[in-house]
C-alpha cells in the first residue's frame, strides 16, 4: 500500500479503491484540530465514514491523549485506515456501534448523483449522495443524535452543492445548537463545517 505526504505533512498509507484526501478532508481536519485543541477532558472521539483515516490520524497525531474510534462502509478503507493506524470497524454508519461520544465526525459523501452519473466499486459510495446529495447525510442525522454524549458535538463536513441551510435546519430540528465552524471555496463549489452540539441537560 503506497505511502505520501499530503496536509500538513501527514504521511499516510492510500489505496485505488479509497477516496484520496483532498480539500474536504483537509477543512475536516482543521475543524477538528481546533474543536479538540485545549480540551482538559479525556474525549471519546468517533469518525463515520473514516476513508483513509487522514482525519482520525490527524487527531491521534496532534491529540493523543484522546480516546479514538472509526467506522466504514467500504472493506479496502477500513484495511487502508488499518494501515494507518487507525481504530476502524467495517460498519455502515453506527451499525454495531455502542455508548455515546463527546465528538462525532464525518464528511459524508455529499455530490448529487444520478442514476446514470452512478459507477461501479466501493469508491462510488466515497461521493455518490443520491439525486439530492443528503441521502447518507439524511440516514446520518437520524442516527448521530443518539451517540452524543452530554453537551458533545458533532462536525459534518458539506458542500454548497448540498443545500448547506436544508440540512442546518435537519441539525437544529433534532435539537442541536448549530453553526459554521470553517469553510473554504472551490472551483465550482463552497466547502463547510457546520458544528452541531448537544445543550447541557440540568
Amino acid at each position: 500500500m503506497p505511502e505520501r505526504s499530503t496536509h500538513h505533512g501527514y504521511q499516510i498509507h492510500l489505496a485505488d479503491a479509497v477516496y484520496e484526501p483532498a480539500e474536504d478532508s483537509y477543512l475536516l481536519i482543521d475543524a477538528a484540530l481546533n474543536e479538540i485543541a485545549g480540551s482538559n477532558q479525556r474525549l471519546r472521539i468517533i469518525e463515520i465514514g473514516t476513508g483513509s483515516g487522514i482525519v482520525t490520524a490527524a487527531m491521534m497525531r496532534d491529540a493523543p491523549e484522546h480516546r479514538y474510534a472509526a467506522t466504514d462502509i467500504s472493506p479496502h478503507a477500513v484495511a487502508c485506515a488499518k494501515a494507518n493506524r487507525v481504530l476502524v470497524v467495517r460498519a455502515d454508519l453506527f451499525r454495531g456501534i455502542r455508548g455515546r461520544f463527546d465528538l462525532i465526525v464525518f464528511n459524508p459523501p455529499y455530490l448529487p448523483t444520478a442514476p446514470d452519473e452512478r459507477v461501479d466499486g466501493w469508491l462510488d459510495r466515497a461521493w455518490n449522495g443520491g439525486d439530492d446529495g443528503r441521502a447518507v447525510i439524511n440516514r446520518f442525522l437520524g442516527q448521530a443524535p443518539a451517540f452524543l454524549a452530554d453537551r458533545g458535538s458533532i462536525l459534518l463536513l458539506l458542500s454548497s452543492l448540498t443545500s448547506i441551510e436544508t440540512v442546518r435546519e435537519r441539525m437544529a430540528s433534532a435539537g442541536l445548537l448549530v453553526r459554521e465552524v470553517a469553510s473554504v471555496r472551490c472551483p465550482g463549489e463552497r466547502l463547510v463545517v457546520l458544528r452541531g452540539s448537544r445543550p447541557p441537560s440540568f
